[in-house]
């Protein structure tokens, strides 16, 4: 059952740009509107559980939500520094290198030599697929300074934050009905004070609010994957997340109608055999551990 769940937060954040992207409207527009709709199901899901948190625990999970919004903020910022085709994949690149590693290093994702060789194995396949589904025909003058690196690298440290906060002592027995409304009102908070700061205006557009659809469909992915990192261990729940990459890559294709050339869609094509076979990988490692 856990990993039918470690599968739902792919859904969710993979076709959540393809619903920002059909609502339209600026950065500011979409994080406002995504954080927004999060807290509605962070709200409606404290409601009809009534879970029990405490104060030290309730504050340390909203930290993590302001975390995830200065990396969301930051992967902004580097979509108009470098470019979204570079962006994405060394994003993703950065978010799995991290929060494997730190699962593997200080939460004991992966026990044992055989289970980190098959895990740091798998990941670095799917690093690969990642990288070959954003291969693309289009030649631009090259953006990826080690400025701009750099400054993604550094704000990539949120979702690193976000994606192993799961198996942090302070947290690990709590429900993850009792932490998706604090994370989800640290998110929004910091998403209120970046359109403040950017774009004070951009609160009377109509896009600030449609967006909020795209926060639903994040608000469920973050609640499902909060149960995913406590119950399979946030390596193994952030290689599932991966997938996601592939319902957005063949959403943008048949649902935003964005065109590929034959050879970006053979790339496309096995980028995403390598990452649904790691993956799916990653559900067995104890098991592959012991046959090897």
């Amino acid at each position: 059952m856990i990993y039918l769940i470690a599968m739902i937060p792919a859904l969710g954040w993979g076709f959540m740009p393809i619903i920002t992207t059909k609502v339209g409207g600026s950065p500011v527009n979409q994080m406002f509107g995504l954080s927004a709709g999060a807290s509605v199901i962070g709200v409606i899901t404290y409601l009809i559980f009534r879970p029990a948190i405490t104060a030290p625990q309730f504050w340390f999970t909203f930290a993590i939500g302001i975390f995830w919004s200065t990396a969301q903020v930051g992967q902004f910022v580097s979509f108009k520094r470098m470019g979204v085709s570079s962006t994405i994949p060394m994003s993703t690149a950065f978010q799995l290198i991290g929060s494997c590693v730190l699962g593997m290093l200080f939460f004991g994702n992966w026990p044992g030599s055989r289970q980190k060789i098959i895990g740091l194995i798998a990941l670095v396949v799917v690093v690969i697929g990642v990288l070959m589904t954003s291969v693309s025909d289009d030649v631009e003058e090259s953006r990826i300074t080690p400025k701009n690196v750099l400054y993604l690298l550094v704000t990539t440290a949120g979702y690193w934050a976000y994606s192993t906060f799961p198996n942090m002592a302070i947290v690990k027995s709590v429900s993850p009905t009792a932490l998706l409304l604090p994370e989800t009102l640290g998110i929004l908070t910091g998403a209120t004070i970046y359109a403040f700061l950017k774009d004070p205006h951009s609160f009377r557009q109509r896009e600030q609010y449609l967006n909020i659809t795209s926060g639903l469909a994040w608000g469920i992915a973050g609640l499902t994957y909060i149960f995913a990192g406590q119950g399979l261990g946030v390596s193994t729940a952030q290689l599932f997340t991966t997938v996601g990459c592939i319902y957005g890559t063949y959403g943008g294709i048949y649902i935003l109608h964005e065109k590929k050339s034959r050879r970006e869609f053979t790339w496309i094509t096995f980028g995403s055999i390598l990452i649904v076979l790691a993956s799916a990988v990653t559900g067995f490692i104890a098991q592959l551990a012991v046959l090897l």
